[in-house]
């Protein structure tokens, strides 16, 4: 919660606010996530405008995860951007008719003098996590046969030729084509 009494309700007033919170729950992905309890530095600038309180600010965490293609820990600083606008919950400027359903459901609201950021820095964080970690950008991965890690694999790791023996007998009939 962030407090907005210093701004007053005077349009044009502004204040910068810098502060670091711990993840409400686990703000996650498939493959990676800011733990619950992390730490998460918030820097926050509040204009006070004529609807309500614009909010503009950035969100950083480290996100750790597993990589997409070897499975090993992974942890990313990440920082996602936001802006919102927090409507004071008397706004007597729009007209009551004017404002379809929809819209009001997408709205954020002061309450009482304060707001409310877990939403938006939850919407804002989850999107900048990435979808498919890597642990390095040129990671090889999992040998698709025995799963083993192929940056740790001796150079020329293989497993045959890798046919399958169901169709071995189809290989031969190609090799021999006038012995049958």
């Amino acid at each position: 919660m962030v407090d907005t009494r210093p701004l007053g309700r005077q349009p044009g007033s502004s204040r910068t606010v810098s502060r670091a919170v711990s993840a409400p729950g686990s703000f996650a992905t498939g493959m990676s996530g800011v733990p619950e309890g992390a730490e998460i530095d918030l820097d926050l600038r509040l204009e006070a405008v004529m609807e309500g309180v614009l909010v503009t600010g950035t969100a950083t965490a480290t996100a750790a995860g597993e990589c997409a293609r070897c499975l090993d820990p992974v942890s990313d600083p990440i920082e996602a951007g936001f802006q919102e606008l927090f409507r004071y919950p008397d706004d007597d400027l729009v007209p009551a008719d004017s404002v379809d359903q929809e819209d009001e459901d997408e709205d954020y609201y002061l309450e009482g003098e304060s707001i409310d950021l877990e939403q938006v820095v939850r919407d804002a964080v989850v999107l900048a996590l990435p979808l498919s970690p890597l642990c390095r950008d040129d990671c090889p991965g999992l040998c698709p046969e025995c799963g083993v890690k192929l940056a740790d694999a001796e150079p020329g790791h293989g497993h045959g030729d890798g046919v399958d023996p169901r169709w071995e007998a189809l290989r031969q009939l190609g090799e021999e084509p006038g012995d049958r």
